[in-house]
């Protein structure tokens, strides 16, 4: 298996191809769905809480560009900001936030596995603001790699972003869980 690279240099390759990306248009679906695919590098700081288990508990706060890479009826970058809680034992939560250019946002909240390589969690779109308004859906992803670069700092990649969104149905039917 080869090392993964410098968190920097996957930056500055995300940054340099985000403008040569072309997606491929996928038409909606029967009820609206609209499915996606993106990656998502990320970098920021991590506290840790000695616990009686063998992990610490830890608090983890994350930013980066997420570029989308695949469908439509969602811009092409955003910067994504994200608080992650895990107690040391069996959870693992957090809220995400996705700014475009223009400052529009997509929420969600998360459910996950421990923060590491090959790990995995679930996220649920919770609305938007602007050109998001009334947005719902959900995707899932497992981390490329996780750098803990120096200590209480942390760095990682998601490159199997899928998932799906559509408008709100009238009456706020939700996203089917």
């Amino acid at each position: 298996m080869r090392p993964a690279p410098p968190l920097g240099a996957a930056l500055l390759v995300v940054a340099l191809a985000a403008p040569l990306l072309s997606a491929r248009a996928e038409p909606p679906n029967d009820e609206g769905w609209r499915p996606f695919k993106a990656t998502w590098t990320l970098s920021g700081t991590r506290q840790l809480l000695p616990t009686e288990g063998p992990r610490p508990a830890a608090i983890v706060h994350l930013q980066g560009p997420l570029v989308v890479t695949g469908g439509e009826g969602l811009g092409r970058g955003f910067l994504g900001e994200a608080f992650i809680f895990d107690d040391g034992g069996s959870l693992v939560v957090g809220r995400a936030v996705l700014t475009d250019g223009k400052g529009d946002r997509i929420y969600s909240s998360m459910k996950a596995e421990p923060v590491g390589t090959g790990r995995k969690a679930t996220a649920t779109i919770t609305g938007g603001t602007g050109r998001y308004a009334g947005l719902e859906g959900t995707f899932t992803f497992s981390w490329q790699y996780v750098v803990d670069a120096e200590p209480g700092e942390i760095g990682g990649r998601v490159a199997d972003i899928e998932g799906r969104t559509r408008r709100a149905p009238p009456g706020g039917a939700g996203v089917p869980r």
